[in-house]
């Protein structure tokens, strides 16, 4: 499935060239930002374009408060640029993240941690295991990509929307965007699409599905008291549940911890409403859930100051400034993950990112129709049962940093992108302290004659 040709060509190109750079990374979210910090820090020269006034996409803008699947076990699997945040936003005062002698099972420690989402949600236990998870501030998220950014030399710019591809005969040469100065364009010799629903690759004829989940529009309370909240509910767990199940029933949906502290003291986030049945790239739905998710909000946060013990005193801090769109488009790369490769952990010989205890292979971020062009983020080639089970943010990130890696490689070596051998991204992640899933953790399941040979 394409979408309508909106292929330009360099010859045909009227929009002013205002940059040209080695890799050119269009989405400024999590998997964009890893992608152009690895890319720049392996010496590629590298343009940054995002549509909004801020980095950090579903993150900062999205308002999704907790880095979660990071975990196999008690291995931490996903690592890299988003231990870098992690760390750095600690720093700051602005994550929260269980010590590891908290990193287990007991009501106590469910008590201290679980109403921050530090716990894994994967578990059938009760109470859910806590975990090596952080909860972070958003803005907190937009001033250290800011810093990553900077450091690495990245060019960014912001307020610009991508519009159409540069493309000469099925090579990508660049984008051009929207802005308020008018249509601009940017070559490159790589491109990365990390917009989060392909916008790149679709218009500039790769294939691709397209299907649709929940959508979610996330709100901050601020005025809350926390603790006596806790206590209520760890008090009279039948009543709380029973004011709980209304509250999500006002919001139309949401998961079981309807709201989750942050490290700013008094302040909550509620992932909630969940809203299906919305088509995350059509404007009408999208302006139709932004109506809809406020008509919500406005209820439910009236329902929660009356009835709710620790709510009494909250106010609406802010509604998120984008709305969280899980699954549109995806890539039908040269190899399309599958429910079944994500459940049985299978493991790949071009492994070169992971999740939780799943593994992504270079394949599944190459289109097949393009060349010089390379996806990362939500958008991956995998079905759409695969794609619900493997989004996450810390895994987006882990894919951006790979594309990143393999962008470098080939800048420094002249060759395709398509033609980096995995080996080598494998190598590249190692240097960057990000684990590619190269070595196989015990529980995944391997193909006779799969593993990298050194």
């Amino acid at each position: 499935m394409n979408t309508q040709d909106l292929r330009v060509t360099s010859a045909d190109l009227k929009a002013p060239v205002v940059n040209r750079s080695q890799v050119l990374v269009v989405g400024g979210g999590p998997a964009g930002v890893a992608a152009a910090v690895t890319a720049a820090r392996s010496g590629a020269s590298v343009t940054l374009l995002e549509r909004y006034n801020s980095l950090g996409g579903l993150a900062s803008g999205g308002m999704v408060l907790v880095l979660d699947d990071m975990i196999n076990g008690q291995e931490i699997t996903v690592t890299g640029i988003v231990s870098e945040y992690v760390e750095r936003l600690q720093k700051l005062g602005l994550a929260v993240v269980p010590p590891a002698e908290d990193r287990k099972t007991s009501t106590e420690l469910w008590n201290k941690w679980g109403r921050f989402g530090t716990f894994d949600f994967h578990s059938h236990t009760n109470p859910k295991p806590i975990c090596y998870a952080a909860a972070f501030d958003p803005d907190g998220w937009k001033r250290v990509s800011n810093d990553l950014v900077r450091e690495a030399g990245v060019t960014l710019r912001l307020h610009s929307w991508f519009s159409r591809p540069i493309v000469d005969n099925g090579v990508m040469k660049g984008v051009i965007c929207e802005t308020k100065s008018g249509p601009q364009a940017y070559l490159a010799d790589i491109v990365i699409d990390t917009t989060g629903d392909i916008d790149v690759a679709s218009r500039a004829g790769a294939s691709y599905i397209q299907d649709s989940y929940i959508t979610t529009l996330v709100f901050r309370l601020g005025g809350v008291d926390t603790a006596e909240a806790e206590r209520f509910e760890q008090e009279n767990p039948k009543e709380a549940r029973a004011i709980n199940r209304k509250i999500k029933r006002l919001l139309g949906g949401a998961w079981e911890l309807w709201w989750l502290k942050t490290p700013i003291d008094g302040v909550v986030w509620c992932n909630a409403p969940h809203m299906s049945g919305f088509n995350g790239v059509d404007p009408a739905d999208l302006t139709a859930a932004e109506f809809a998710a406020r008509d919500r909000i406005t209820e439910a946060v009236a329902h929660v100051k009356e009835h709710l013990p620790g709510f009494a005193n909250a106010y609406m801090l802010d509604v998120a400034p984008q709305m969280g769109v899980r699954q549109t488009r995806l890539l039908e790369g040269e190899y399309v993950m599958t429910k079944e490769d994500v459940t049985s952990r299978r493991h790949f010989a071009d492994s070169v990112a992971r999740g939780r205890d799943y593994y992504y292979p270079y394949r599944s971020l190459l289109p097949k129709e393009v060349d010089q062009l390379l996806v990362a983020g939500r958008h991956y080639s995998a079905t759409p049962e695969a794609q619900k089970m493997s989004r996450e943010i810390p895994p987006c990130m882990a894919m951006g940093q790979a594309v990143g890696v393999a962008a470098g490689l080939a800048i420094q070596e002249n060759v395709l992108v398509r033609d980096v051998p995995a080996a080598d991204i494998q190598a590249g992640m190692r240097r960057h302290n990000a684990d590619p899933g190269d070595i196989p953790s015990a529980n995944a399941t391997i193909d006779a004659g799969e593993l990298v040979t050194a």
